[in-house]
């Protein structure tokens, strides 16, 4: 391996005991000497002079690890093995801007010819590190993508007389900010143009969110810059952290559209005023005119051109058509009415869609760029990018928690508003949880914190927020197909009004071209494209800052057309804080005893009525026996070895038909509990029942209401799928308003459950915790997941989920994904009812080109709007 450094560059020449170079071989041969060693591990020290030609003398102290291994048939193959470790004076460093790539080499037959390719490669300006495995016929290569491209390197092996096979180049994934991008349109054809690249293997356009994710090789991050530079936007790498500075400041000083367009729009307004009052002659008319074309399109034509170039029809193409063929027929005052109002059109919807994309992008700023952390026991204020994992960060009342973390002194009122939609602050104590973003409103707290600010809950939350709003709803890939075909449609049309009139039936060319002038306008599916995207970014915006994450398109959309809701019991309509209602020992044991095994069988389950247990004994200081060979039955119970003995706890089914243990004596205690909504657990050994324990879990207190308010809005149908007997679910059921429900339910029942729902109902939702239910979350056609704040699997496997255990939520995220099904389907007919009723108006000679251009735009700006209401839906409100 030859390593380049800037300080030692030159040439030099060594002086060594085995006239090795000083790098490391894994393959060589010369012509000059023959090496005979045998196959053995040699440890060498070496003492180097290097003198150099510009006259510095070097220094260099190497241990080498040689493994040298010989093929004695061939006197030039060596193998070598070198572990080298370097005193090197001339301290050089590798470039942050160096990229590592690996090649196979054609036409390479002998080792010298490897060793005179690396020496040769070394020397290129740019080049950090070299190496030719003559064995394998592959280079290994670093080098500094600020200096020096891949292209060079490969034409200067290529003319070295070898031929060069790129090995799969080590690919990176870099995201990018888009400034100017204002149309889903727009984001399409950026797609395919960053797509085009032979760096780049995979690109997607988020236009919700503004961001583009390019995976690329190491190289391309320039290429991927510029490209999106000629295509007439800004791209910038997002680093992932604060507010980006361009964005803090206003729309209007940042947007590079709105000078041209204001100063376009004035020339065109005075002009048009002098004109109408016969105050200028008509060619300095034509010229002011001319010129507002000239200022207000130059950016339009440069990306409609370049859009050309990479054989993309755009807007920008047409439009500059459109002005252009204007003026071609005399037309300047429509040419320059064209561009103003296409490029006041295309600034108001980069507005509106910056507004909207902040309902989310402004969560960012919930959390303090800086905290005061206590380290070594000193306090001092950092940035949150440095704050470590195990840090202490104080936070004073009224200030917001920086970090995600665990309360290690203090108590307070949490506001957790931004991030679970909660009104009503939370009461928290030493060892609970609390999150960036919040705010702490009362006590000091001193926060031992967990994550790093680029993994807490709320960066998590924006970027599922922003992956979300880049998926495609069914709607939105309908919209894309019927724009890929209308287009070209019209245009084909357009061509044929300039043409066919003029050519074979008379009639004027100027009237025609102007037309067809006209047919281009109308062209762009602008309004279309963009009636699903902007309804969807709205609609999940607004519900992530009420604390429901809606996790795409096609799940919004499902959402709305949800017909039924199937509910876990415990943990969901429940609070999923059971509590021991009743111990009963059986065969004259006592309480104290039958509680201390139950607990120690217990002490290592999850599940809501373990902890109950454990809870009791804890409560009644009562001290657990030790246990061991803990194992859980999913949907059944638990056991465990105490003291030598194999105990049980779990459901009297479980006891009955799998254990085996009769049950007949203790029937009647087991039905007066179950009556009472209790759940009933048995505690026994392979041959008898020691006890019964009865747990019981409160209704929470919105889920009546919860379930009265999903019927006013057209639920069909809500059902409790539980695991519990028959006599808990119907009382839970009862008090519940009488809702369906399904008893004494495995994991796998409830699965079978949903399907059984679905094939009746169609689209059905499920809630539940998460975890317990995943499977059948997993099965609905949404799946839900409750409380998921603190909850990373939640956050990442379910379809929807509600930060917060507020079941009141629920409604309210129906509600809104139905009004955002009701107003993409608005947008969809209108956008093609303006096209319609213009393509109408054109035929009929009724239309101007200022007039196609204002109902293009204007219909934009509409659907953009009606969009955005989405935004104002808020939690309670009724309609859906």
């Amino acid at each position: 391996m030859s390593d380049k450094s800037s300080c030692c560059s030159q040439d030099a020449k060594h002086s060594h005991i085995q006239e090795e170079k000083d790098r490391d071989h894994e393959s060589c041969a010369c012509d000059q000497h023959e090496h005979h060693h045998h196959d053995s591990d040699d440890k060498h020290d070496h003492e180097h002079d290097h003198e150099h030609e510009h006259d510095d003398k070097h220094d260099h102290k190497h241990d080498h690890d040689h493994n040298h291994k010989h093929d004695h048939n061939h006197k030039y193959d060596h193998n070598h093995d070198h572990n080298h470790e370097h005193g090197d004076l001339c301290g050089g460093n590798h470039s942050a801007n160096t990229v590592n790539q690996t090649v196979t080499l054609e036409g390479m037959h002998c080792g010298d010819c490897a060793l005179k390719l690396e020496k040769s490669i070394s020397r290129l300006d740019g080049v950090a590190q070299v190496q030719v495995n003559f064995a394998t016929a592959k280079m290994s290569l670093g080098y500094d993508q600020s200096q020096l491209d891949f292209t060079s390197i490969k034409k200067h092996i290529q003319n070295l007389g070898y031929g060069v096979q790129e090995q799969a180049a080590a690919r990176q994934s870099s995201v990018f900010r888009i400034e100017g991008m204002d149309c889903a349109d727009c984001a399409q054809k950026l797609e395919k143009r960053v797509g085009a690249l032979n760096s780049v293997n995979q690109v997607m356009v988020n236009y919700g969110a503004a961001k583009m994710t390019v995976e690329h090789d190491g190289s391309a991050e320039q290429s991927v810059i510029l490209t999106v530079k000629q295509a007439g936007y800004t791209a910038t790498p997002d680093t992932g952290g604060k507010t980006l500075l361009a964005e803090e400041r206003s729309f209007w000083r940042r947007n590079n559209k709105v000078i041209p367009t204001a100063a376009s729009g004035l020339i065109f307004t005075l002009t048009w005023g002098l004109e109408l009052g016969n105050l200028i002659p008509e060619l300095i008319s034509t010229i002011l005119y001319a010129l507002a074309m000239i200022i207000g399109g130059y950016r339009i034509a440069r990306t409609g051109i370049y859009g050309l170039k990479s054989r993309t029809i755009g807007m920008d193409l047409l439009m500059t058509v459109a002005a252009l063929g204007a003026g071609l027929i005399g037309q300047w005052e429509e040419g320059a009415a064209v561009v103003f109002l296409f490029s006041l059109g295309e600034t108001l919807e980069a507005y509106t869609m910056d507004r909207t994309r902040k309902s989310i992008r402004g969560l960012m700023d919930l959390s303090p760029r800086e905290a005061l952390v206590r380290r070594n026991g000193e306090e001092m204020m950092i940035a949150i990018e440095a704050i470590q994992i195990g840090d202490t960060v104080i936070v004073k009342p009224g200030e917001r928690i920086a970090m995600d973390g665990l309360i290690r002194k203090g108590a307070s009122a949490i506001n957790q508003a931004p991030i679970t939609g909660e009104s009503i602050p939370v009461e928290k104590g030493e060892g609970d949880e609390v999150f960036a973003g919040t705010v702490n409103q009362q006590g000091a707290l001193e926060v031992k914190v967990t994550k790093l600010s680029k993994d807490n809950t709320l960066s998590r939350i924006i970027s599922l927020v922003e992956d979300a709003q880049a998926q495609k709803a069914p709607s939105q890939r309908f919209v894309d197909v019927f724009a890929k075909y209308y287009t070209p449609a019209v245009l084909v049309i357009a061509l044929l009004i300039a043409t066919i009139p003029p050519l074979f039936m008379g009639e004027s060319l100027q009237v025609w071209f102007y037309r067809a002038l006209m047919m281009l306008v109308v062209s762009c599916p602008c309004a279309l494209v963009i009636s699903t995207p902007v309804s969807i970014v709205s609609a999940i915006g607004n519900a992530a800052k009420n604390g429901v994450l809606i996790k795409g398109g096609a799940h919004l959309e499902r959402l709305g057309a949800v017909s039924v809701v199937a509910f876990d019991k415990t943990g969901t309509l429940t609070a999923g804080i059971p509590q021991v209602t009743e111990i009963i020992p059986l065969d004259s044991r006592i309480e104290e005893e039958v509680l201390s095994i139950a607990a120690a069988v217990e002490s290592a389950s999850e599940h809501p009525v373990a902890n109950a247990i454990v809870r009791r004994a804890k409560q009644a200081n009562i001290q657990m026996k030790s246990s061991s060979l803990f194992t859980s039955v999913t949907g059944r119970g638990a056991q465990a070895n105490v003291e030598g003995t194999l105990f049980y706890i779990g459901s009297p089914r479980w006891f009955m038909n799998e254990l085996n243990i009769s049950l007949e004596h203790v029937q009647d205690i087991i039905q007066r509990l179950e009556k009472q909504g209790q759940t009933v657990m048995i505690m026994g050994t392979s041959k008898n029942v020691w006890a019964i324990f009865a747990v019981a879990d409160e209704i929470r207190s919105n889920s009546k209401s919860t379930l009265e308010h999903l019927k006013a809005i057209g639920i069909e149908k809500t059902v409790m799928l539980t695991g519990d007997n028959q006599g808990t679910a119907q009382a839970v059921a009862a008090k519940l308003g009488n809702i369906d429900y399904r008893s004494e339910l495995l994991p796998e029942d409830k699965v079978s459950s949903i399907k059984e729902l679905m094939n009746k109902h169609g689209y059905v939702a499920m809630i539940g915790d998460g975890i317990n239910d995943a499977p059948a979350l997993a099965t609905a056609t949404v799946g839900i997941a409750m409380g998921a704040a603190g909850t990373d699997t939640a956050l990442e496997t379910a379809d929807v989920a509600l930060m917060a255990d507020d079941l009141s939520k629920l409604p309210f995220a129906i509600g809104l994904s139905r009004r955002a099904l009701r107003i993409i389907k608005q947008n969809i007919a209108f956008s093609l009812l303006v096209k319609v009723v213009f393509l109408i108006m054109i035929f009929l000679g009724t239309s101007t080109l200022w007039m196609a251009v204002l109902a293009d735009t204007g219909s934009s700006l509409i659907v953009i709007a009606n969009g955005m209401r989405l935004l104002r839906t808020r939690v309670g409100s009724t309609s859906a």
